[in-house]
């Protein structure tokens, strides 16, 4: 991929800018989407939680508004999670990242939007244990899409990757809840490696799966040992494995082959 812009100061600058606004309306998503009912992304607009109050423009201002604000509601005085700028500093880490590391690029472009979609997802499994639609297919179109710059090529690679992540992922739940007797895979996790899939290509899911699982396991086997039985979201996982597998993974991928081969 040949950056359009060399990476500076501006060029990150404003990658990360983009990224904070990003992050204020990841927000929105990640609260409505994974409310029960879903509510719209649309209507109503941006209010407080606690007493409903519309916030001015000046109060969804990312990050600025929730220090200025000294994280409290200006109409009712209730406390305004600190998720809200996390979440928006976090995003615009991302986008800032990726133009450092592509430049302006379409490549840069498509990084962020995979991570913008992994950091939803994460927290959406997070908060209310599930995985929304609109995060896995609608990031499955998106991928798709991203992959008509590498033309036919690329869209194949991508369409088998989709198929190989939520193949792999449906056979392994199909089988853990018939070895089980209870559902081993929620429907979430499977629709996420298809969009994975699209992203990463089949290489991308297998390395995601393992990754994901090894990082489950760390924090899942001693929460049993201790005595905690409360299921933790395997999309947490699958989401910082895919982060990993997409940062590192040519580089794993190459180092594994060398040492199965003894080069």
């Amino acid at each position: 991929m040949i950056d359009l812009v060399r990476p500076g100061v501006l060029e990150v600058g404003f990658a990360a800018l983009m990224g904070a606004l990003i992050g204020s309306f990841l927000n929105v998503c990640i609260l409505r989407w994974g409310a029960e009912p879903k509510e719209s992304i649309v209507t109503p607009g941006s209010h407080c939680p606690g007493c409903g109050r519309g916030l001015s423009w000046y109060e969804n201002v990312p990050i600025l508004s929730w220090l200025l604000l000294r994280a409290r509601c200006r109409g009712c005085g209730k406390p305004i999670s600190i998720m809200y700028p996390a979440i928006e500093l976090a995003t615009a880490a991302i986008w800032g990242y990726m133009a450092w590391r592509h430049g302006l690029s379409i490549e840069a472009l498509r990084a962020a939007v995979l991570g913008t979609l992994l950091l939803g997802i994460a927290m959406t499994d997070a908060r209310q244990y599930i995985i929304p639609d609109e995060f896995t297919w609608g990031g499955l179109v998106i991928g798709l899409a991203f992959s008509l710059a590498g033309g036919l090529p690329g869209l194949g690679a991508a369409v088998l990757g989709s198929a190989v992540g939520f193949g792999l992922l449906w056979l392994v739940g199909t089988v853990g809840t018939w070895v089980f007797k209870e559902d081993a895979m929620g429907g979430g996790d499977i629709k996420m490696m298809a969009m994975v899939g699209a992203f990463l290509g089949w290489q991308g899911v297998l390395l995601t799966i393992f990754l994901g699982a090894l990082a489950g396991s760390l924090v899942f086997v001693p929460l049993l040992l201790a005595g905690h039985k409360k299921l933790v979201p395997f999309g947490i996982f699958l989401s910082i494995g895919a982060a990993i597998a997409y940062v590192s993974g040519p580089a794993i991928i190459s180092w594994y082959g060398q040492y199965l081969t003894g080069a």
